[in-house]
């Protein structure tokens, strides 16, 4: 996946390292969700089915996400502000709204907003701009990979990311050793082999109804993608499933 290198006039890193801060304790291992964003005193509607999120690594990068490409940087936290340098982002293609948003959050990122964490919500602010964040451990727990049933929300081919229209119509669900789900149109029902965050798929069972148009295109791509060797990983309500080539399927619980 090509990666994008974002210049940020000005932003130096401080010379304070890691992430502590008068501001309130320590950034270090925790990740975010967002709660409220406001601009000029009236909340900022999101992209439907978003949040944003930002992680702090314990090699002082913040990995961050708005919906759809990952960012991130080096990032330092003293004097109670956030100076991340040389951030970079993932360059898949998104619907306009995810776009849209994956460029205020890097805008912001990149303007130096201050900071302060109190108990598990994370404040960060730049001018009019206030973006609240808790902890994800509390805002979301994992949901479990088995019995819950994950609904497909983001195709990924090569470097880019589609959302098909009736994506959510397709779904799957993991119980041990077999999978069950459909395609938006058919079916499906195999057995799945599990190692480590691994799951290999043998040969899918599929009914045979008729699919013409884009059900017929979103189930070729959700056959195909269901197939051999994947690494998965889940973050709260979210599953993604990949490929060696990075292509995969994310979906969502529910």
């Amino acid at each position: 996946m090509r990666m994008v290198v974002v210049a940020a006039a000005g932003v130096m890193l401080m010379s304070a390292c890691g992430s502590e801060s008068s501001a309130g304790g320590s950034l270090d291992g925790q990740s975010f969700l967002s709660v409220t964003v406001t601009e000029g005193g009236k909340a900022k509607q999101l992209a439907p089915n978003t949040r944003i999120q930002l992680q702090f690594l314990d090699d002082g990068r913040l990995s961050a996400n708005a919906g759809c490409n990952s960012m991130g940087g080096k990032v330092a936290t003293g004097g109670g502000k956030l100076a991340v340098k040389d951030l970079a982002t993932t360059d898949m293609g998104c619907d306009p709204p995810r776009h849209a948003q994956d460029d205020w959050l890097a805008k912001l990122l990149q303007d130096e907003p201050t900071w302060a964490l109190a108990a598990d919500k994370l404040t960060v602010s730049k001018g009019d701009t206030q973006l609240v964040l808790q902890n994800r451990e509390t805002a979301q727990p994992d949901k479990p990979l088995d019995s819950t049933r994950w609904s497909l929300e983001t195709v990924v081919s090569g470097q880019t990311a589609s959302h098909p229209i009736d994506a959510g119509k397709a779904h799957l669900t993991f119980n041990g050793e077999r999978v069950t789900g459909s395609t938006g149109c058919n079916d499906f029902q195999g057995v799945v082999a599990r190692t480590g965050n691994k799951v290999t798929f043998g040969e899918l069972s599929v009914t045979t109804a008729e699919c013409l148009d884009e059900p017929a295109k979103l189930e070729q791509s959700v056959i195909s993608k269901l197939s051999g060797e994947l690494t998965y990983s889940i973050e709260a309500d979210r599953l993604q499933l990949r490929a060696a080539d990075g292509s995969g399927l994310d979906f969502t619980a529910g």
